[in-house]
């Protein structure tokens, strides 16, 4: 089966490069959607040996998500999983994401950072647990990490998933997905890898109270 992994990527050409390296051995083919850099986030993915797609502007995670996913589908892949292009993933943990769905027991699967809470710095743990409780309340699934950025669908998931929603709100609105399509869904744990860099890439105050707002818009849109 093919898997491909689609990194949305942002003004990481300090770390995509490696993160792509990575990848390769454990995946067909790396997708990263470069939205809208401003620095070489695009020459280090493509020197590193990703399929480079290119958003002239900046438009958003859930776009970025979009557009890589949609390619990953016609270029024939049979799972797709998502990555997060800051090194807070390991590619290790690609394989346990893929096991469900190509043994046939899942639809999508989640990367949890949350099953085991010591991995994760207590700040992060208490924002995840807001979103968590914020995508429970609006959405009607309650998952372990809701806005985790690994995560792998099967072909026909991947296919039927609609993101409506360009930014950081996305997150939750792949869980809204699984729920509204009835799609099996596995938790696996995984071990994140905190530096001082990667945590600073996560939604900070102002950046969360707009994404719980967006949510709500998303909600009351249906």
């Amino acid at each position: 089966m093919k898997t491909t992994v689609v990194v949305p990527a942002f003004n990481e050409a300090r770390t995509v490069g490696g993160v792509v390296r990575g990848l390769r051995p454990v995946c067909g083919q790396v997708i990263v959607v470069d939205d809208g850099s401003s620095d070489g986030t695009a020459a280090a993915a493509a020197a590193a040996g990703a399929t480079v797609l290119r958003h002239g502007l900046n438009r958003g995670l859930g776009a970025a998500l979009g557009t890589g996913i949609t390619a990953a589908v016609r270029s024939g892949a049979d799972i797709v999983v998502t990555f997060d292009a800051d090194g807070q993933h390991k590619p290790e943990d690609v394989s346990r994401m893929v096991e469900p769905i190509a043994a046939g027991r899942a639809d999508a699967v989640i990367g949890s950072r949350l099953l085991d809470r010591r991995k994760m710095p207590l700040t992060r743990r208490l924002a995840n647990w807001i979103g968590n409780a914020l995508t429970w309340s609006l959405f009607g699934l309650w998952v372990s990490d809701s806005q985790s950025g690994l995560r792998a669908f099967s072909r026909q998931a991947a296919t039927e998933l609609e993101i409506r929603t360009d930014r950081m709100e996305v997150s939750s609105e792949i869980v809204k997905e699984v729920r509204r399509h009835g799609w099996r869904l596995a938790e696996t744990p995984i071990e994140p890898v905190y530096t001082e860099y990667s945590l600073s890439k996560g939604q900070g105050f102002l950046v969360g109270l707009k994404t719980a707002g967006r949510l709500v818009l998303r909600r009351l849109m249906g």
